[in-house]
């Protein structure tokens, strides 16, 4: 008996033991996050992370589109160091979403994949801009491949190219036949912020990003790898296969709202409304065509109002500071509230509200203007003035100003009528009537799209002025750098740390040295 109570005690114990075991073991398992989620869930996140450079931030002040007076707040230094490659951490999140989609019933062809493909386009031709090489086929595998090798800018847009045409592809096909008796959770696109789970929307973004993609490789339409114009070319004659976004409704823009608030709003008004002025990049080249564009998004400055005199209503008052100028001029120029030498952002349109205006990330305008360049350098043959006016006309209209009428102006509780009439002033004005499809015509499409790319579409007014030179960016002491524009961001530190024979031996094959340099000419702009 003594025996078997000894056994029994040791099989209670052994019980006892193996549950605390259990117990241990479910400690490491995190109760508070999910193991799976549905692709709808997932999606999202990826969707907000396109809107990374956001209306009024120093993204925008390389764009030159305003200005920081104050060093507390920031400058419009272009001293880079490692870039912000955070978008790797956005593409894990896609892979995420296409392994929850198949899980859930997916097919092969499925919304979450077909628009993977594109979110792999967007994040990477952001990323080989700002820095050229990458990883790519080797990138994401985690502790398999810790080391990376990079492929070269030159694969990448080829990888991007055809990304875009496979993303065009399974969305026409699901378009043009629907399975409606499919409701698996993962052939069903939920969780869309930007079309409302509208395929037939984001395959015009989709095809209108890869007409921004095929301008900019410009420089490269001797490489018969890439066939740059006639992929634009098989795009534009074939609209049906390829459409693309044909008015402001179909801009793929981050709305913003009391909760997700637009950068500038009635929170900040007091701390910083008067940190910030415009460029002169941008609102002085609104002045010279006399387009009220400036009375839109700028305030009149202050010095041309109380001490010279103007009006408001008079466009020689708005004015912007050149982005190369020393910050403690610039500041001091600033240092008055009545008597600012520069102008600063609309404090109606930018302050007034948490909304403000949309956050576009591709846009009617550019498409426009895209397509009007493309005929410009012969690439295809139309009317390149149609699409450079309607690509004018778009960028009013965003602001509210009509083609013929009145533009409304209220400063100090006065409200002032500007006449407008695009046909019949504005745009019989040399500057900005087209001038045909030579070297001036083209300046001028480039100069408009810039305008029509203020405080929106990420990098692009920077991307462009590096591919173009147009327009003419400020250089001096305020922008750094020994007065010179940087052509490129360095990689992060832990590149150089975590990876360093693949760093370095992309840094030699891109620039003939293992220097890391901003000034250093990437291969898509050779």
């Amino acid at each position: 008996m003594k025996s078997l109570k000894i056994l029994s005690l040791a099989v209670l114990a052994g019980i006892a033991f193996s549950s605390c075991n259990k117990k241990f073991d479910d400690y490491g398992v995190n109760q508070n996050r999910p193991a799976a989620v549905p692709p709808s869930m997932v999606i999202g996140g990826v969707l907000a992370d396109m809107n990374v450079d956001k209306p009024w931030s120093s993204v925008m002040r390389w764009n030159q589109f305003d200005c920081c007076n104050y060093n507390y707040y920031g400058d419009q230094r272009y001293d880079w160091g490692g870039a912000d490659l955070g978008s790797f951490f956005s593409l894990t999140n896609v892979l995420q979403m296409e392994k929850e989609a198949t899980r859930l019933g997916g097919k092969t062809v499925n919304p979450y994949s077909a628009l993977g493909k594109f979110f792999r386009a967007y994040f990477y031709y952001r990323m080989t801009n700002l820095v050229g090489d990458l990883p790519l086929n080797d990138a994401l595998q985690g502790l398999t491949t810790a080391s990376p090798k990079y492929a070269s800018q030159k694969e990448i847009f080829v990888q991007i190219l055809k990304w875009l045409e496979d993303a065009n592809t399974d969305l026409g096909t699901m378009i043009a036949n629907p399975d409606k008796s499919n409701t698996a959770e993962g052939q069903v696109l939920k969780g869309d912020i930007y079309f409302g789970n509208d395929l037939t929307k984001w395959q015009r973004a989709v095809n209108s990003f890869h007409m921004r993609v095929l301008i900019a490789l410009s420089k490269k339409t001797a490489d018969t790898d890439l066939q740059v114009a006639a992929q634009f070319k098989n795009m534009f004659t074939n609209p049906t296969k390829y459409p693309v976004i044909e008015g402001m409704d179909g801009n793929l823009q981050f709305i913003y709202n009391g909760i997700n608030k637009y950068p500038s709003n009635p929170d900040n008004l007091g701390n910083d409304a008067t940190r910030y002025n415009m460029s002169a990049t941008y609102l002085n080249t609104l002045v010279s065509l006399n387009d009220p564009r400036a009375y839109i998004t700028a305030e009149p400055a202050t010095e041309q109002v109380n001490v010279k005199h103007k009006t408001p209503a008079d466009i020689t008052a708005y004015v912007g500071a050149p982005s190369g100028q020393s910050q403690e001029d610039m500041s001091s120029a600033m240092s008055s509230v009545d008597t600012a030498t520069y102008s600063v952002r609309s404090r109606a349109r930018y302050y007034s509200s948490y909304a403000a205006e949309p956050g576009v990330l591709i846009g009617y305008p550019e498409v426009c203007f895209n397509i009007a360049e493309a005929i410009n350098r012969g690439w295809i043959t139309g009317d390149a003035e149609s699409y450079y006016k309607n690509g004018i006309k778009a960028s009013l209209g965003f602001y509210g100003i009509p083609l013929q009428g009145n533009v409304s102006k209220t400063y100090g509780g006065v409200n002032y009528t500007i006449p407008f009439d695009f046909e019949g002033t504005y745009y019989t004005q040399a500057s900005v009537k087209y001038s045909g499809n030579n070297a001036q015509g083209l300046t001028q499409i480039l100069q408009q799209k810039y305008l029509a790319f203020f405080e929106n579409s990420g990098w692009e007014a920077y991307f462009n002025y590096r591919r173009t030179g147009v327009p003419t960016f400020s250089m001096g002491t305020g922008t750094g750098n020994s007065g010179v524009i940087p052509v490129r961001w360095k990689y992060p530190d832990s590149e150089r740390t975590a990876n360093t024979v693949n760093w370095t031996t992309s840094l030699q094959s891109q620039f003939g040295s293992g220097t890391d340099d901003i000034n250093a000419a990437m291969w898509l702009i050779k």
